[in-house]
C-alpha cells in the first residue's frame, strides 16, 4: 500500500468518525471510521519506513570507481 491510498484511507476514516452523523442499522459507521484510520495510520508509517528500500529522495549510495592504466 503506498502512500497515497494510506492517506486516503486515513481521510475516508477520519471523516466517517468525526462529520458523518447518519445511522445504518447493523454497522456502527464510527467504527468503520475508525478501522479505517488507523489502518491508514499504519499504512503510512509502514510506507515511510519502507521509502528508501523502494525508492525515496537519497538513502542510496553509489561508488564509481575508476582506474587509468598508461602504458609506456
Amino acid at each position: 500500500m503506498g502512500i497515497s491510498v494510506s492517506l486516503i484511507l486515513a481521510a475516508a476514516g477520519a471523516v466517517l468518525t468525526w462529520a458523518v452523523s447518519a445511522t445504518v442499522s447493523g454497522l456502527n459507521i464510527r467504527t468503520v471510521g475508525v478501522i479505517l484510520l488507523i489502518v491508514g495510520v499504519i499504512g503510512f508509517v509502514t510506507s515511510l519506513f519502507f521509502w528508501s528500500s523502494w525508492g525515496g529522495f537519497g538513502g542510496r549510495e553509489t561508488t564509481v570507481s575508476r582506474e587509468r592504466v598508461i602504458e609506456r
